[in-house]
């Protein structure tokens, strides 16, 4: 039971991080444009910093998709320990 709450509080923590990712993401490309039109330090810099930001988000998804992954093989084992035991 412990394991199958740790994965639904780590698919809504996911969603919430995808639904910041889309932001970040977004942002990230505005930045760029602003960077390409202004052609200045500070926009280059506000740019590096978004993409950046938007970088970290992904890979913070990927470490859930990960450890979500790596839960439901625990379950599924445990699962699988629990049928071979009541037959």
């Amino acid at each position: 039971m412990e394991i199958s709450r740790r994965i639904k509080q780590q698919k809504e923590d996911l969603l919430v991080a995808e639904e910041q990712l889309i932001s970040l993401t977004s942002d990230a490309d505005e930045a760029r444009i602003r960077s390409l039109v202004s052609e200045t330090a500070i926009s280059d810099n506000d740019r590096r910093d978004s993409v950046r930001q938007s970088e970290n988000m992904q890979k913070y998804c990927h470490k859930i998709r990960n450890e979500i992954q790596r839960l439901e093989e625990m379950q599924d084992a445990l699962l699988d320990k629990m049928n071979t035991e009541n037959i």
